[in-house]
Formats: C-alpha cells, sequence, structure tokens
C-alpha cells in the first residue's frame, strides 16, 4: 500500500509542476492605457450614473451620508454644484477624487468616461 501511494504521488508531481497554462499574470489596465476614441459621446445617464450604481456609492453618498448625493434623480445636480467643472477634468473633484485617490476600486474604464464627460462638458444628457 505504500509502495502505491509512493508511485501516485511521484507519478502526479510532474503533472501537478507542469499544469499551469499560463506563466504570468495578466498586467492590470493602467488609468492611462484606456483612451475613449474623440468622436464617442459619452452620456451622463447611460455612461455616467451606471458607474454610481455599479460601485454601490450610494451606500454612503445618500442624502443623509456624505456629499455628494448621488442617490437616482440627484446625482446631477448634485455633481455640478461643486464637484465637476464642466471642460476641466483636472481640476473637478469627482475625477481627481476617483483618479487619484482609487476611491472604491473605480476600474479605468469607467475613470476615463468620466474624464470625457467632464471634459466634454458635463452635460446632463
Amino acid at each position: 500500500m505504500k509502495k502505491l501511494l509512493k508511485i501516485v504521488l511521484l507519478s502526479s508531481m510532474p503533472l501537478l509542476m507542469f499544469s499551469c497554462y499560463y506563466d504570468e499574470f495578466p498586467e492590470a489596465v493602467g488609468q492611462d492605457d484606456v483612451v475613449i476614441p474623440p468622436g464617442t459621446v459619452v452620456s451622463f445617464a447611460d455612461d455616467i450614473a451606471p458607474i454610481f450604481v455599479t460601485y454601490n456609492c450610494t451606500q454612503c453618498h445618500n442624502p443623509s451620508g456624505q456629499n455628494p448625493d448621488l442617490s437616482p434623480g440627484n446625482e446631477y445636480a448634485s455633481l455640478t454644484s461643486g464637484y465637476v467643472n464642466p471642460g476641466n477634468s483636472s481640476t473637478s473633484k469627482l475625477y481627481t477624487q476617483l483618479a487619484d485617490n482609487g476611491h472604491r476600486n473605480v476600474d479605468a474604464q469607467s475613470i476615463a468616461l468620466i474624464k470625457k464627460w467632464i471634459d466634454d462638458g458635463a452635460e446632463n444628457n
């Protein structure tokens, strides 16, 4: 019995050691790696508001919580009153908080959409 166990263990070791298909982990996508094409129209209702739902932002940013209030229906008015400078994402609190601090681990694609939306004038479209 012990001999059979040794044979099974020795024969399975090469399988376990060389069974990995990938040799390395994929690289993380950085913020600068995501580019939204210049002609793309970013819609607040279709592209930006769903980000707040995806990352459950209303858990903290609600009427009785932290500013801005990102609850459905209030998010645009709340953001444009001090958190977004239309046409200038680099001075917008929304963008800088997400981009610099990695707030809630928002992915690079979402941050790029927010940047494009702000730089295009932050319209309620």
